[in-house]
């Protein structure tokens, strides 16, 4: 695979994905607004199926959806493997997410042959060291197996909502 057209995709996918919009000014409720090509539709749901069995904390789960070669990067650092992940920072996440409420913003999806790339915005509200909501920001690239969608590529990005 020409490792020029990932990185120009996956940077496509993170320069194209939109901003959110309240749903009524002054208040802090969100409409979800979605953009999904209908050939990105089984990669979406293989995404949605990740994040519901990490928040669930069934790890053994959450590892079917990834690539064996998997790359995730988050706040500058990187596993470079479905085990490095899963034996260590995947932990984590499940145990943020199991106390926190994902509220979805916006999502853009797209495929093309087999590779496809999933944009996502979300608010997470959570109690942790004081705040209470962050912004997140979700890039999942995924490539078509002969055993269907595998994440093969995963940038999460946060900040604490102002």
């Amino acid at each position: 695979m020409n490792l020029r057209w990932i990185t120009s995709l996956s940077l496509s996918a993170l320069m194209a994905l939109p901003t959110w919009v309240p749903a009524h000014e002054g208040k802090h409720e969100l409409t979800a607004v979605n953009d999904i090509a209908q050939q990105a539709q089984p990669a979406v749901t293989v995404v949605d199926q990740f994040s519901a069995a990490l928040k669930d904390g069934d790890l053994k789960r959450a590892g079917t959806f990834l690539a064996e070669d998997v790359l995730i990067l988050e706040s500058g650092g990187a596993e470079r493997s479905r085990d490095e992940y899963l034996g260590g920072h995947a932990g984590h996440d499940a145990a943020f997410l199991k106390t926190a409420h994902v509220q979805p913003v916006q999502r853009k999806a797209r495929a093309e042959g087999d590779l496809a790339w999933v944009g996502s915005e979300s608010e997470l509200h959570t109690e942790k060291d004081g705040k209470t909501t962050f912004l997140s920001t979700e890039t999942m690239v995924l490539k078509r197996t002969s055993q269907g969608w595998r994440i093969v590529h995963i940038h999460w990005s946060s900040r604490p909502k102002r």
